[in-house]
């Protein structure tokens, strides 16, 4: 990508809204723009962020057997009174009338459509256990919507759906979408923690949070310093003693990035969802769901990775790897340079290649601000040497590398 067309104006300071340091950063490099209270728009470098832990979280739901749907936002309320959520959900739906002054509400979670389309196909044990997923726009009427991707209004997320015959088949699932989700983090460059968490509104019998300590979380859990017991501190109260092994807890502040439950029956049984098994007897499904929101993953990972100059993109999520700068407006540099731009392209590598008419300090600004994993610069110095300077963005060192391993070294 050239630069000089990016779809992308970068800013020195950033609204006074913006506190947390993510919110800055990716207003300030024009990842994300603020609509209107709790509502974004991903400009185009966000958007590439968004996609590639999209397609991180799609890879691994797949790997766990899932198969991908994708359901209405539009929700039908009489599925919602069918389990009595309709006036109950926390936050409360965004609700709207159409011309026929019918009611529906804007989907904050999708249990009762997923649920309908189920209790439709699943009639015998046989069709157990069946494992359902998407990656869709949610809607959440929140008291305040604060810290930009942290907490909003409208955002993009996975949620799976599990379907079992027994406890035993979800447990053991639900152990199994536990390590994705490690797997999730870990791909996305977050350290993760699984505590016991409240329910909530969606309900069910077991909930487990994952989350990322941070200084900026709303969140607080409890951790045992021995055993490793944690806790939100929603679910345990103030209490000072793990109770597995009776040792000392430790209060930390922390960014929820994923939720996962145990529904039980809530769901089949308020609405009928039902199965055959060999003796042809009934038994209502057992269901598990499991979300993350994914510009709250975003958020999280420049929360983690950033420095007084901007962010620092783990491999794994950044727009581009490259960020490939010629700071000196001379034939012999700019053909090197587009050479080079050629080469990487060719070799598969996503290169943002800064063509414009800027000077070397507003170059690396940008670079810094925009945080690529690797710089690498081209001038009439590093040209004398046949080489070029190649820095990562996570350390301070440069090096000289021949122009012709340029390649090699960044594949």
């Amino acid at each position: 990508m050239l630069q000089s067309q990016l779809f992308a104006k970068t800013k020195k300071t950033a609204p006074k809204e913006a506190e947390i340091i993510s919110h800055k950063l990716l207003l300030r490099a024009d990842f994300i723009e603020q609509s209107s209270s709790g509502v974004y728009r991903f400009l185009p470098l966000g958007f590439k962020v968004l996609k590639k832990i999209e397609e991180i979280i799609r890879e691994e739901m797949i790997a766990l057997g899932a198969q991908e749907l994708y359901l209405p936002a539009l929700q039908n309320k009489n599925l919602w009174l069918e389990t009595n959520r309709w006036q109950t959900i926390d936050p409360p739906l965004f609700k709207l009338k159409d011309r026929h002054q019918k009611e529906t509400a804007l989907g904050s979670t999708h249990e009762e459509e997923i649920t309908d389309i189920v209790r439709k196909r699943i009639k015998s044990y046989q069709d157990l256990p069946l494992h359902l997923f998407q990656i869709q726009d949610k809607f959440r009427n929140e008291v305040r919507a604060t810290g930009g991707l942290l907490r909003t209004r409208e955002f993009l997320m996975k949620d799976l759906y599990s379907f079992h015959r027994d406890e035993k088949d979800l447990a053991n699932f639900y152990q199994k979408v536990k390590k994705a989700y490690f797997k999730i983090f870990k791909r996305c460059g977050l350290d993760s923690v699984c505590v016991e968490a409240s329910p909530g509104t969606i309900g069910g019998k077991l909930s487990h949070e994952f989350m990322v300590l941070s200084p900026e979380g709303e969140d607080r859990i409890l951790i045992c310093k021995k055993c490793g017991y944690g806790a939100n501190i929603e679910k345990v109260g103030e209490i000072k003693i793990c109770p597995k092994c009776q040792s000392q807890f430790e209060k930390k502040n922390c960014i929820e990035i994923g939720h996962i439950f145990n529904l039980g029956t809530k769901y089949s049984q308020a609405m009928g969802a039902n199965f055959i098994d060999e003796r042809g007897k009934s038994h209502q499904i057992i269901m598990g769901c499991y979300g993350i929101g994914l510009p709250r993953l975003m958020a999280t990972i420049v929360e983690v990775y950033n420095d007084e100059n901007g962010i620092l993109w783990p491999k794994e999520v950044t727009p581009f790897q490259i960020h490939l700068i010629p700071i000196e407006n001379t034939d012999k540099v700019k053909k090197t340079s587009e050479k080079l731009y050629r080469d990487l392209l060719k070799l598969g590598i996503e290169v943002l290649y800064d063509d414009r008419d800027r000077t070397p300090g507003e170059k690396f600004a940008d670079a810094d601000l925009i945080g690529l994993p690797i710089r690498i610069v081209v001038s009439e110095r590093t040209l004398a040497k046949n080489s070029a300077e190649i820095k990562k963005r996570s350390e301070r060192k440069v090096e000289l590398i021949k122009l012709s391993q340029v390649g090699k070294y960044v594949k």
